[in-house]
């Protein structure tokens, strides 16, 4: 017998629950590498932070003191703690922002793609709303590294994405996914980078670093991996 589909509603709170359970909060080293990108590649403008979460890294946004505007977009409320120069849209990111296309600079977005339920929907939303040549860069769960990896041949499936990290995580993407679904909406050919710090199986209070005197890192070797894309220029 099958289940009755949810209603519009209720699948509104369902993925607010979702939202709720992972706290709205990534972690400072994946932070940290967020802002290395940004300031590698210049970028300025008008910046979207995509599912802020708590506003941790909107925050730091403001505080690189390097655009002209920003704004962060998120199903849960504006917390408190975020400076009043921040725009803040509440809205489910399943779904289109009631935005004009080609409206920001950059667009970031840290561990939020594997919350959402269409990663083709949310790539084309990026394209729509970053101006010709705008910036990308978003994170997730690095389901490449050898930690991933085993726990898919041992447990049936990434580290990730197990019955613990449902329903907030429910994405599991990887590079050659990521490739594909970025040239489909229309963005350049992506570059890839890790935050070098990830955890040694079964020894979760460990990381492969601490082991290595911090030699190892790369793809293996850490939990989470950034994506960095552009929206090519109009000819």
């Amino acid at each position: 017998m099958s289940q009755t589909a949810l209603t519009p509603e209720a699948l509104h709170r369902h993925r607010q629950q979702a939202a709720e359970a992972s706290a709205g909060i990534s972690s400072k080293t994946i932070h940290t590498c967020f802002e290395r990108e940004l300031l590698h590649c210049s970028a300025s403008g008008a910046v979207l932070d995509w599912g802020s979460g708590q506003g941790l890294l909107t925050q730091r946004l403001l505080n690189l003191e390097q655009f002209q505007s920003i704004t962060a977009a998120d199903i849960q409320p504006r917390p408190e703690t975020v400076d009043a120069a921040i725009q803040w849209i509440q809205a489910d990111l399943n779904n289109p922002l009631s935005l004009e296309v080609e409206t920001f600079d950059v667009i970031v977005s840290a561990e939020v793609i594997e919350h959402l339920e269409n990663p083709r929907g949310t790539v084309r939303e990026w394209f729509r709303l970053l101006k010709p040549g705008g910036l990308l860069i978003f994170s997730t769960p690095n389901n490449e590294s050898w930690r991933a990896i085993l726990a898919l041949i041992l447990q049936g499936h990434f580290v990730d994405f197990g019955d613990s990290s449902y329903p907030a995580h429910i994405t599991a993407l990887v590079r050659k996914d990521i490739t594909h679904i970025l040239s489909e909406a229309g963005f350049c050919l992506p570059k890839f980078a890790f935050t070098n710090v990830g955890k040694i199986p079964k020894l979760t209070r460990h990381h492969w670093q601490s082991l290595s005197l911090g030699y190892l890192g790369g793809l293996r070797f850490s939990d989470n991996i950034l994506t960095v894309t552009y929206k090519p220029n109009k000819l």
